[in-house]
């Protein structure tokens, strides 16, 4: 235990940790430790998610943790945060040993985790969300005007335009994502762990994130931050650790910060610059919407055509409109009015299951809430949408055929589970993307529409989503695709339509694809 403490709060040269002795990899700079972790070890069913992981961290540095999906990023930092216990391993805050019960002993050490997946109660408004179990009081009783004082401070700081008394539910999941921004930042945390926090903000919603987090790292905070955006890391971090399959595999200073070294560390291999990008011809017409109104938006009217065979994206900012738009095509919110063709044909859908009939699929950006059901197996979450094709004589599950068919998107979609028979719940937050996206696949649509169908997913797995989004067109699938990634809109449209306060605001050929074209139509301008 001695030689391992001081290991822990040494420094010297090295930039790599030995796995069969735990040690922790000694820092390039002399700064005190604030927290660290030693052998940290955590196994689920069929998972060893955490194998004797050493990881240390400093005031005023933003530390960035790189890894493929299920590399163990999310359970290392759940263990830091008191939220999941280690099954072996010690932690050390100031140098000391603690042990977190649970969440409030984290906290009241100052760490602060901000959920990839939202943790809000929607029927609350903002400021009690805020402030919920730590609420001020004046001779007893809550005293709101200072919730109300305080939170718009705090919505301020986050780039926020909401009053205070907003109901969370109300809100769209790339609002709710800076409510619990500025929640985090309303505990004076000394470290704060974000997980994926950009994954549902817009361009410029994420430049303020930015700004918040280099006032954090001035005034003393550490940042621990989780991210598949490369680019995000590079403008950020001081350092990169890297995990891989659970263990720590090294990290990366500053200066060697290339997407080349990110990459080849993080999936042991180098990747390729991309996908072959190919340009599609388009077939006929196969779907149109004229003069749709949404309730969200109800001065607004959109019309759009999709041909087969082409990826048309949707760009804009967050509460544009575009999931909105989305949900009202797919029959889940109906339309106040306006007109629906599929291959030049009148139709009515008025839910889901009839956009299904029309051979449409939609991938939701909601995948927990809206996309699986959490208890239940990988391979019962495939086959949801198409039970009755497993079925015999109509009534009786054919089991032969549901493995066959998840077992073949679990290999196209090179999801990382230990069977398929585990539950989605224990998989990482991007492998539970790929069983959604599965999920319809398996269903052979002829219109797919996918909302931010890579948020939470790692560089490796977005080079197989795109690849099979590729495949789709050349196939002659029509692909409609909303994302907050304008370097993912450019790369893989062939047009984009542009939406800003719930209206379709222009069309973009790919000749005209560039971030500042997006920008000017997403911000209510005109093409210059």
């Amino acid at each position: 235990m001695g030689d391992r403490r001081e290991n822990m709060v040494s420094a010297t040269s090295k930039t790599t940790t030995d796995v069969t002795t735990g040690r922790l990899p000694d820092r390039t700079n002399d700064s005190p430790l604030l927290l660290a972790a030693s052998q940290i070890t955590k196994e689920f069913p069929g998972c060893k998610a955490l194998d004797r992981v050493s990881v240390s961290f400093s005031p005023g540095e933003i530390v960035a943790i790189l890894g493929e999906n299920g590399a163990g990023k999310s359970t290392l930092m759940k263990i830091l945060a008191g939220v999941q216990p280690p099954d072996g391993g010690e932690l050390l805050v100031d140098g000391q040993p603690v042990v977190f019960r649970d969440v409030r002993d984290a906290i009241e050490h100052g760490i602060v985790l901000i959920h990839q997946e939202l943790n809000l109660a929607e029927n609350l408004s903002i400021g009690a969300n805020l402030f919920l179990g730590r609420e001020p009081t004046r001779w007893g009783f809550i005293d709101q005007k200072t919730i109300r004082r305080l939170s718009r401070e705090l919505l301020e700081r986050v780039g926020l335009n909401y009053t205070p008394e907003t109901i969370v539910g109300e809100l769209s999941t790339g609002q709710q994502q800076l409510v619990e921004i500025a929640k985090a930042l309303s505990i004076q945390a000394r470290v704060l762990i974000m997980d994926e926090p950009t994954a549902s903000l817009s361009q410029y919603e994420t430049e303020l994130l930015y700004g918040v987090v280099r006032k954090l790292k001035a005034d003393g905070v550490c940042v621990i931050y989780i991210s598949h955006r490369l680019s995000e890391i590079q403008e950020l971090a001081d350092r990169v650790v890297v995990l891989r399959d659970g263990q720590y595999v090294g990290e990366i200073s500053r200066a060697e910060m290339t997407r080349e070294k990110m990459v080849s560390m993080m999936i042991g291999r180098s990747l390729t610059s991309g996908i072959e990008r190919h340009s599609h011809t388009p077939g006929p017409e196969v779907f149109r919407i004229k003069d749709l109104v949404t309730a969200a938006f109800p001065e607004a009217r959109n019309s759009f055509s999709l041909k087969a065979g082409e990826i048309v994206g949707m760009a804009g900012l967050v509460g544009a409109g575009r999931t909105e738009l989305l949900r009202a095509v797919f029959g889940i919110d109906r339309p106040l009015a306006g007109e629906i063709f599929c291959d030049s044909k009148l139709v009515r859908i008025s839910s889901p299951r009839a956009a299904m009939n029309l051979g449409m699929a939609l991938v939701p950006e909601d995948r927990k809430g809206e996309g699986l059901v959490l208890e239940m197996s990988v391979r019962h979450n495939h086959t949801l949408a198409t039970l009755a094709r497993q079925a015999s004589l109509g009534v009786f599950i054919n089991t032969a055929q549901e493995i066959t068919d998840s077992q073949r998107m679990i290999a196209a979609l090179r999801t990382k589970t230990a069977s398929d028979q585990l539950a989605v719940q224990f998989l990482s937050g991007g492998n539970q993307q790929k069983v959604v996206i599965g999920k319809w696949l398996l269903s052979n649509p002829k219109i797919l529409l996918l909302d931010e169908p890579t948020r939470g997913v790692d560089v490796g797995a977005k080079q197989e989503i795109y690849r099979i989004m590729e495949e789709l067109a050349g196939q002659g699938l029509s692909l409609l695709f909303v994302s907050s990634d304008l370097e993912e809109v450019i790369r893989m449209s062939d047009r984009v339509l542009v939406m800003h306060e719930g209206k379709i605001t222009g069309e973009l050929s790919r000749q005209q694809l560039s971030e500042t074209a997006i920008m000017a139509l997403a911000t209510g301008g005109a093409l210059s």
